[in-house]
């Protein structure tokens, strides 16, 4: 009886910090010119109303294009590092696919000190739905 107890406990203690957590969520990227500014505002927006949401945003083919060193939204030449800082501050994290710096020639120099990097951004779309995490693509 006491090992069941025992076991309630440390489950109970596991699980609250759970309960605290804001909604997980996963925003893909795959087409910065599309994508960027808007997707950018919509983690912004998502932050705003549930300051407790664990975002991670994952970005693949020309996705990555955004978090690169001196990127520019072409709509209103719009410097993307500012905003993207301003998100990771907010504990936002930014993962960048290494198969698409792989096929596109890329080398992690190149982007923000912002940006994390993953063996593959589909399947790290795919890990982190499994795990709960809500998928958005704007």
């Amino acid at each position: 009886m006491r090992k069941r107890v025992l076991l309630a406990l440390f489950a109970m203690i596991l699980a609250t910090p759970l309960a605290w957590a804001g909604d997980l969520v996963v925003y893909h990227f795959d087409n910065a010119a599309t994508q960027g500014l808007k997707g950018l505002r919509n983690i912004r927006n998502h932050l705003d109303s549930d300051p407790t949401a664990q975002i991670t945003a994952v970005a693949h083919a020309e996705g990555v294009d955004m978090l690169m060193e001196g990127a520019r939204a072409a709509t209103n030449d719009t410097e993307y590092a500012p905003l993207i800082s301003a998100l990771k501050a907010r504990g936002v994290r930014f993962e960048v696919c290494e198969i698409t710096l792989k096929n596109r020639g890329l080398k992690k120099e190149q982007f923000v000190m912002d940006a994390d990097f993953t063996p593959s951004g589909v399947v790290r779309i795919a890990k982190l739905q499994k795990q709960g995490y809500a998928y958005i693509k704007p």
